[in-house]
């Protein structure tokens, strides 16, 4: 199972490993799953049944721990 970075408000943020060598996050709930890209700024990559709203309230929760998503990844895929 990819490591899970965070959980917030039912949704989990994750990582594939060796998926896609440009910087990004999964997002995952009950009804739904998209990859947004993290450089070089948030931006939706993919969205598979997320309403449109709910991915901005979706990047807005990116916003918020971004360094943290930022320096997990450095730490996940230089290791």
């Amino acid at each position: 199972m990819p490591p899970t970075i965070l959980r917030k408000n039912g949704y989990r943020f994750f990582f594939f490993s060796r998926e896609d060598p440009r910087m990004h996050v999964h997002v995952m709930f009950n009804k739904g799953e998209a990859k947004f890209w993290l450089q070089p700024q948030i931006e939706l990559a993919m969205n598979y049944g997320f309403p449109i709203k709910e991915i901005k309230e979706i990047e807005d929760l990116i916003e918020e721990p971004y360094d943290e998503f930022v320096n997990t990844w450095h730490k996940h895929f230089t290791s």
